[in-house]
């Protein structure tokens, strides 16, 4: 029987090709145990729920969302000379249940973090249909956290907050309370299909020119590992977290406004500075995601979207760090005017990653992503959701990258900018990815507090 209640097939109910994005996870594909089709490449967040909890029906609502969701019952089927990507009928998702009675409020904030650090150490098999797992761990009647894994390969930011979304309204739905109807939520695979009929699109020739044209001699940023990939050590991935107090973050976030740019260009340009004061590179290329959803149609759809997407700088001639954003600024909005698969990007510029492949470096990746759909103590139906977002605590055991580090800044309402950086602790010691911090705090603040000063690029002294 399905979820609905009737009957069906245990057989897959569609066989369809991969999208390029797809196709990028396949790129770093090292079998069922490590990178993006291991147990560890997933994406964990939790929310606080206030408001008397009913566990069975959050089980229905959990289930309801993989009914809608095709992208959380499809296995990625990568067999020798055939890839492609086979959605199947739904089936229950995991729901562990927890207490807590009697903790004090200062214990329930910390039962919280260690929750989502404990799921996030933990692990949800590409294998294993649906691809999302879930954990309530109740305090009393009135509060609980609810934490959500889904596998990578699934999901990506912005479809964990639809996840959380559309289960809200579904358990408030079942609970009677009457919700405004969900947006149509097109399958994943429509995507896939229609990614591939753009590409044979000949107005995309522009992009490839401009890709071509941009990237033309560049190469990657990457950093200087701590230990050779060759040491042979099995590859993990830890977190180191830290903040950027509210003062700064607030002189980053003026400047912005001043300039007509976002954060994310104010602390990019403060981190390509500091790459080049670094490498004495000054044409200067970062790597970030971008949400891959320039189609409106389908902004409503789970599925993995983001797109790797070299931002192209050259910080040399620059007078002062105002300059700097302005062309961080342009590099940005042209680079998201031409955003296409990273394949065909790469087939564009076939040796900019070349130094990520060195034994001694690896890839360093900067984002501060935005993201629709927040809840902050938003009430649906008879629960208020809150997301957890600020998590201090870094951890040994964090969800992967495939080769490197991975910056992710975020602003919080509080005002200052809660951050971590997951990188790959068989290749780096967290001492070093803390001297990088420190490095960064230090060189934005030199930024944004004389944005007009001359600006100094040259390398910094060993």
């Amino acid at each position: 029987m399905s979820l609905d209640g009737k009957p069906q097939s245990d057989a897959p109910v569609g066989r369809t090709p991969l999208s390029f994005n797809q196709e990028f996870l396949c790129g770093f594909d090292r079998g069922d145990d490590e990178g993006p089709f291991g147990p560890r490449f997933h994406i964990v967040h939790g929310w606080r729920l206030r408001g008397k909890v009913d566990a069975a029906t959050l089980q229905l609502a959990l289930d309801d969302v993989v009914v809608r969701h095709e992208a959380l019952r499809t296995a990625i089927v990568r067999g020798e000379g055939e890839r492609y990507q086979e959605v199947h009928p739904p089936t229950p998702v995991r729901l562990e249940l927890r207490e807590l009675p009697g903790a004090d409020p200062a214990a329930r904030e910390q039962a919280v973090e260690d929750l989502i650090t404990e799921v996030e150490s933990g692990t949800i098999s590409a294998r294993e249909l649906p691809l999302l797992k879930a954990t309530l761990l109740r305090f009393d009647e009135d509060d609980a956290v609810l934490a959500l894994v889904v596998h990578h390969t699934a999901a990506d930011g912005w479809s964990v907050r639809l996840i959380i979304r559309d289960l809200a309204v579904r358990y408030a739905e079942r609970r009677g309370h009457r919700q405004p109807e969900l947006p149509d939520a097109l399958p994943y695979r429509e995507f896939s299909a229609w990614q591939r009929e753009y590409a044979a699109d000949p107005a995309l020739e522009e992009s490839r020119a401009f890709w071509r044209e941009r990237l033309a001699g560049a190469r990657i940023l990457s950093v200087p590992t701590d230990r050779p990939k060759s040491s042979g050590l099995p590859e993990a991935t830890a977190v180191h977290r830290f903040t950027v107090d509210a003062e700064l973050t607030a002189r980053a976030v003026e400047i912005g406004r001043a300039l007509r740019s976002t954060p994310f260009m104010v602390l990019l340009g403060a981190f390509a500075v500091m790459v080049a004061r670094s490498t004495g590179t000054t044409r200067v290329v970062v790597p970030t995601f971008s949400p891959g959803r320039g189609e409106d149609r389908f902004h409503h759809t789970v599925g993995p979207f983001f797109n790797f997407l070299p931002l192209c700088t050259e910080l040399a001639g620059s007078r002062d760090f105002a300059e700097v954003v302005s062309r961080i600024r342009t590099t940005s909005l042209e680079a998201y005017a031409h955003d296409i698969p990273f394949g065909q990007i790469l087939a564009q510029a076939p040796e900019l990653m070349l130094p990520t492949l060195e034994d001694g470096r690896a890839a360093c990746v900067f984002q501060v992503f935005p993201f629709p759909f927040l809840l902050d103590g938003e009430l649906i139906g008879d629960l208020e959701y809150t997301e957890v977002r600020r998590r201090l605590t870094s951890q040994p055991v964090g969800s992967d990258v495939p080769n490197g580090a991975l910056w992710t800044l975020n602003l919080d309402p509080a005002g200052d900018v809660v951050a971590g950086i997951q990188y790959n602790s068989n290749l780096y010691d967290e001492s070093s990815v803390a001297e990088q911090v420190d490095r960064f705090r230090e060189v934005l603040r030199e930024l944004v507090g004389a944005p007009d000063a001359p600006l100094d690029l040259r390398p910094e002294r060993s």
